[in-house]
Parts: structure tokens; sequence; C-alpha cells
């Protein structure tokens, strides 16, 4: 890691601001960022085409797609992949590697139930698993059904049964076809809900049943509007969230061993306005959506983290996560996820920053811009990330300094980071 040091003012004001270390951040983190919002990627506006590259210019490097099974194949052995094909089509042309999730059973193969109940066979899925997987050889990163330990994805709400008759059939199928595709099972919500399963019982359990999998799934959707990426989850509760991820980490090594890799296929924070129940302000909304990027990026063994949604959903009592509105209007989080900054910790007027370029190949060139005098003054002039794109940098900026990066490449600068 390089570092060089540059004095940029002095006396008084360097309780305002100063040099710093520059240095390279993560270069050897696996984690990938992503975005899942099915209905915007294939109904949104313009071409399916051109939203695709909507994805590509924030600098998304992966898109979870649902592959629901109850649509593809309504009749047994009449299969339609055309959605599929369009969708997945158009990411692998534009370089964005696509995550699978397999779910819902069509009513011939679980006696007529909806697409949350289990298959009378597990057969069947595999079957259905492993034409997926030969129809798709380029897919390397796979994901057995949605949520299972809540009742309203999976029927009956069991862990032995979701590992007996989905996820170890699924994964022989996938592996079979594709020895190198990773399966990961799980994908649980970050708590059971109505007669459902918590997500610790849910990982104990499927530990107990003998189940197969490279990655662990988990959804650390916050659960109150108090939380952060970092702060106020219940430790001791058996849900996890994004505050309590060191717990998911613990109880996935007992269950099933360090070399199961963690992917957070789905998290985001809703915003207020409109949702006034658990939504947060938009910038806090930013800020969370850059300091869980840094929260990932920290954590051993974590490989995915996938924003969900990019475009709000239009009725306002359903998801408002997006990086847009509903309307289409950017949130402040949209240049949060394509240029997170975040603060570390601060020792007196010594702040150390995280952050990340992601739009763009390879090392990147940005700027650090400080405020001060009434304009945006360059911190040492322009750096360089580190192939990943990270930067991590340590600077003389005291409480309610405000600092922002900015990107050449693309013209645009992040939201402004307040010091704390």
């Amino acid at each position: 890691m390089g570092v060089r040091s540059v004095t940029i003012c002095a006396g008084a004001l360097l309780a305002a601001c100063a040099l710093v270390l520059v240095g390279h951040a993560g270069a050897a983190s696996t984690v990938r960022y992503g975005i899942q919002d099915d209905a915007w990627l294939e109904h949104g506006p313009g071409t399916l085409e051109s939203r695709v590259d909507t994805l590509k210019r924030l600098g998304v490097e992966v898109v979870r797609v649902n592959l629901e099974w109850y649509a593809v194949e309504p009749r047994r052995g009449e299969l339609d992949w055309s959605r599929t094909d369009a969708l997945l089509g158009a990411l692998r042309s534009r370089g964005i590697a696509p995550v699978i999730s397999l779910w819902g059973t069509p009513p011939w193969a679980n006696g007529g139930n909806p697409p949350s109940w289990v298959p009378a066979a597990g057969a069947d899925f595999a079957r259905f698993a492993g034409e997926a997987a030969r129809r798709y050889p380029y897919v390397r990163r796979w994901v057995i059904w949605n949520e299972p330990n809540q009742r309203r994805w999976l029927r009956p709400t069991s862990p032995a049964i979701y590992t007996a008759k989905l996820l170890n059939p699924a994964y022989a199928a996938i592996r079979a076809v594709s020895p190198a595709a990773l399966v990961a099972g799980g994908a649980t919500a970050p708590r059971g809900g109505y007669l459902g399963v918590s997500p610790v019982d849910f990982v104990r359990a499927m530990g107990r049943a003998g189940a197969h999998l490279d990655a662990y799934a988990h959804h650390p959707y916050p659960l109150t509007r108090s939380e952060t990426p970092w702060k106020g989850g219940c430790a001791h509760c058996s849900t996890i969230t994004m505050a309590t991820l060191e717990r998911l980490v613990d109880e996935v090594d007992r269950s099933f061993g360090r070399q199961v890799r963690i992917w957070l296929t789905e998290y985001g924070y809703q915003t207020s306005p409109p949702d006034r129940t658990m939504g947060v302000p938009l910038a806090v909304q930013a800020r969370y959506v850059a300091e869980a990027a840094r929260r990932a990026h920290e954590l051993p063994r974590v490989d995915l983290l996938i924003q969900y949604l990019f475009q709000d959903e239009p009725d306002p009592d359903r998801w408002q996560s997006g990086l847009r509105t509903s309307d289409g209007r950017e949130k402040p989080s949209l240049r949060a996820a394509m240029l997170p900054l975040v603060q570390v910790r601060r020792t007196g007027t010594r702040t150390e920053l995280w952050g990340q370029v992601r739009p763009g190949q390879g090392q990147r060139l940005y700027e650090l811009q400080l405020f001060r005098g009434g304009v945006w003054q360059a911190v040492g002039g322009v750096s360089t990330t580190s192939v990943r794109g990270y930067l991590t940098r340590v600077v003389t900026a005291g409480k309610g300094a405000k600092l922002r990066l900015f990107s050449p490449g693309e013209g645009l600068t992040s939201p402004i980071l307040v010091v704390r």
C-alpha cells in the first residue's frame, strides 16, 4: 500500500483541513456490489438495453434476477425461457454478472397450491434447476428460493423441508451441469415473522439437516428506523440485521464451516417521504447506503451486497428503498451508491475516511474535496484508487467539516459527508 503526504494549509486553519495520508483500501476485498429490481429492469422507462446501460454507468457489478419456476414451466415439460433470455442476455452483453434466484413452484408440482408451497418431489425442482444451469452456463452464482424462513415465501416453513426438497436437490443438479458454479442457500429474511423461523434458528436447523451450499445468503434489512448499518440491532435476539452481521458470520461458521461464503442478496433503507413508518430522511438513506458498503467490505468472506430497489414502487404502502423515487427523480443515495464516502473514526481533528469510486475499471482517478472559505478545495490534488476502486484517507478535519468525493471520469460528486 503506497502512502504519501501533502500539506494543503497551515496555522489556524488546521482544525478545518490539512493533509493527510493518501492510500488505497481493500485491494484484496472480494465483495461485489449490485442491484435487484426485477420490475424496473423488465418494465422501466426506455428500452431494456438503455436500462442496463444505466446500471453499467452506476458501476453496478452484479444484478440479482428472480427466475420463477411456475412462470417458466406452467405445464410439466413446457418451458418458456423468453423473459429470462432477454434479461440475462442484456446483462451479459454489458459485462454485468447475473445472480439467479430460483423460486416459485408451479401448481402441477405441488398439488395445485400457490407458488410458495414446496414441490411434492424434490426431483422435479432438481430437474428444473439443472435445465436452468444448462440454459445459462455463464451464470456462476445461484440462490435457492427467497426468504424461506417466512410463511409467505415457503410453506411448510421448515428448514429441514427446505433443505431436503429445494436446496440439496438444486445444489446437486446445478453443480452436476456446471461444476464451477456457486450455489447459495438460505436467502433468509432478518426475522421469521408470523409462524416463521428466525434466521438464527434457520441456519442452525439447515446445518443439522445436512445442507449443501457454497454460500449462505441473507437479507439484513433494518427492523427499526433507528438502526444504522453499525448500531441499533438486537445482539441477543435471533434476528439478524446489518447492525448484527457478526452473528450471521458466527452462526454460518458453526453450522457449515469457514469455507462457506456470505452473500447479502437483498437490503435497503426506506425513505420518508413517502414511508413515514420505517422510512428515514433522504440524506440519512444516502449515508446508510455508503456505510453499508464499508460494512460489507470489512466483514470476512462477504462476497455480495445487493441493493433493493433501484426505483421506489408506485404504491406508497410497498417498498420505498430505491435510489430513485417512483417518478424517476434521483435520490442522494444514487450518488452514494456510485461514490460511497464514509467516516471511519475521528480523534480530535484527525479523521479517517473510506470510500470507493465504482464506475470504471482498474485504478480510478478521484479528488477528495473540503468545503473551506465558501468554496470546495482539493485535498492533495488528484489521486488514484486501488484496482477495485477503493481508497482510504486520513485528514485533519474537525467536527462539522464538510467533505466529498469528486470523480473526474464521471464528472460527479458524492453526497456531502459532515464529520461527526
